[in-house]
């Protein structure tokens, strides 16, 4: 009996070698829990097609949420990425949407946000202003994203070499953009002590003013958002930021 069940065992051991080896799809392709998966892609890997229901949505913790987009951008960074098919995923969130996450972003062309966390059509909400500050709009944007809409997690997502950053620092003056930039200089002013140099050419200056941005965003979140901060409080909501490598793609995540 006990040799009719290892060799059971064995034979099933085998055959789910012989799936992955022959869809193709690796443990790093795996799709995330709440995302099912229908036909398949040229190279046989499975492809997303549905999009988030309520109900999954809620079921959700805003700490899985958030080990979802670090899982994501582990995919990201491994050119990975999850297939999805979005033209149905289009037609699934016609009539409604029940995203994870809220995304700050800065306006950097070069952050595929969505990509960046191996996200699909109705996964996140992601709002973008040049140096990722929170501000009466940014901050009514996501008291409905996340009180009406029912988002878990915030995540304030910085960069290096940002050009935002970079200007607040050399005190650019240029149109809309001035007044812009003033949201910015309370983290250039952190480092009054900083004996370095302080210019937007100081690649290490760049980066701490960069994070500390991030920092300064989210407890501005906390401090002008009542709503969000009693949702934090609560267990509802999770309030994170994080800094973008442009040479690799991965995202170093900080908690405030």
């Amino acid at each position: 009996m006990m040799n009719q069940l290892n060799l059971r065992a064995n034979l099933l051991t085998i055959g789910g070698i012989a799936c992955l080896l022959s869809s193709g799809c690796t443990p790093s392709q795996a799709v995330d829990s709440g995302e099912s998966t229908s036909g398949a892609s040229s190279d046989g890997t499975p492809r997303v097609e549905r999009v988030l229901t309520q109900e999954e949505r809620d079921n959700m913790t805003p700490d899985g949420v958030l080990q979802m987009l670090k899982d994501g951008n582990q995919r990201f960074v491994s050119g990975t990425l999850t297939s999805r098919d979005h033209s149905k995923q289009v037609r699934e969130a016609t009539f409604g949407q029940f995203p994870k996450a809220v995304v700050l972003s800065c306006l950097d062309s070069r952050i595929p946000v969505e990509d960046v966390f191996d996200r699909g059509i109705g996964d996140i909400f992601v709002a973008r202003v040049a140096g990722n500050f929170q501000n009466t709009d940014i901050l009514g944007s996501m008291e409905f994203g996340c009180k009406v809409a029912g988002a878990k997690l915030i995540l304030v997502l910085g960069h290096e070499h940002c050009g935002a950053i970079k200007g607040a620092i050399d005190h650019v003056k240029l149109g809309n953009i001035t007044p812009m930039l003033k949201n910015i200089e309370p983290a250039v002013k952190f480092f009054a002590d900083y004996e370095g140099e302080k210019t937007g050419e100081n690649d290490e200056f760049v980066h701490m003013v960069a994070e500390q941005n991030v920092r300064m965003t989210i407890a501005g979140i906390r401090e002008n958002s009542p709503i969000l901060a009693e949702m934090e409080s609560n267990g509802d909501l999770k309030i994170v930021g994080g800094i973008y490598n442009m040479a690799t793609g991965t995202v170093a995540l900080i908690e405030g």
